[in-house]
């Protein structure tokens, strides 16, 4: 649809538009600004990303009025008090279907996969060789899962969601559900963020049972080769595991956390958003990572500090108790 036919329908009488839309070009989606195209819409919501501005190929933005000066000529204002809201709005319009159950329609499955009973399957699956699907798993549409895998009872594989070679999912694992995004308008009412993007998961990947593993907004969630994630943890959208990390139990990464290799996250760490965690870093158990850590370093606590800064504080507190205490 074009440019103002979707803000139209998206925005009815939520969202104000404050300037004319002079380039109505054909809209084919949302995405973020470096990676846009001349056909899909971006926003900012942020100072810190104005600099992105220049260098994008966006055909449109969503921005506050007190930046739309800096929007090059190539791109196409719109101007809302609230881009974060509008960005949602119109994320609704091209939320894409999640599942249609249409058993062996278009199907690509080994004749060596063996499947019990009670599995539901979606179109345009892909299934390799040897891979073990066990009852009442359920496989929604595009799914690609690779040879040697075995995904345990109660699965659910959302659409579009890709499983590498000699993966492990245990069970009541869901892979590839929507994020936790959504967007308030000055009555403090939410509209969902719809994420249309992809989980991916590589070869030789290990997860527990009971985890949640969410699709991105746009682009990916990434599980990298040889990483091991332990039972009830979440990972939110859009964030990469790097190759070969430990996530322990009931770890939870925010949206858009990213990680290097061989990290290894002890039992309950949290991160928040858009944080990078680098090589071969530690955390301790119920650590809190606000902040980005630089690589090779060992961290604890919350607030989050050096391991052995952390270990002294705690000794130093106990003992500032038991002297109050007598």
């Amino acid at each position: 649809m074009k440019l103002k036919e979707a803000i139209n329908k998206a925005f009815k009488n939520k969202i104000k538009l404050h300037n004319d839309i002079t380039n109505d070009f054909e809209l084919h989606g949302l995405a973020p600004l470096e990676h846009a195209t001349q056909n899909q819409l971006s926003y900012i919501n942020q100072e810190q990303y104005i600099k992105d501005l220049q260098h994008s190929k966006a055909g449109a933005v969503l921005i506050k009025d007190s930046i739309k000066s800096q929007v090059p000529s190539h791109i196409q204002a719109v101007v809302v008090d609230n881009p974060h809201l509008a960005f949602a709005l119109l994320s609704q319009l091209f939320a894409k279907g999640d599942f249609i159950e249409c058993k062996d329609s278009n199907n690509n499955i080994h004749e060596s996969v063996s499947i019990a009973n009670n599995v539901v399957l979606g179109k345009n699956v892909s299934i390799g060789a040897n891979t073990m699907i066990m009852p009442g798993v359920v496989i929604a549409d595009n799914v690609v899962i690779g040879d040697d895998c075995k995904i345990y009872p109660n699965v659910v594989i959302y659409r579009e969601s890709v499983i590498g070679n000699r993966v492990l999912i245990h069970a009541g694992s869901i892979i590839g559900s929507d994020g936790f995004g959504y967007a308030q308008n000055a009555m403090g009412e939410h509209s969902k963020i719809e994420h249309n993007g992809c989980t991916i998961i590589e070869d030789d990947v290990e997860i527990g049972a009971n985890n949640v593993i969410d699709r991105a907004v746009f682009g990916e969630t990434r599980i990298k080769k040889g990483s091991k994630v332990g039972h009830s943890c979440v990972i939110a959208h859009n964030s990469i595991v790097g190759e070969h990390s430990l996530l322990v139990a009931q770890v939870g990464l925010a949206g858009s956390t990213t990680m290097g290799r061989n990290v290894v996250l002890g039992g309950q760490v949290g991160t928040g958003g858009h944080v990078h965690i680098g090589d071969f870093v530690q955390v301790a158990g119920r650590g809190a990572v606000s902040k980005n850590l630089p690589p090779k370093s060992k961290w604890g606590g919350h607030p989050i500090m050096q391991l052995d800064e952390w270990m002294k504080f705690y000794v130093n507190l106990r003992r500032l108790l038991k002297e109050r205490d007598k």
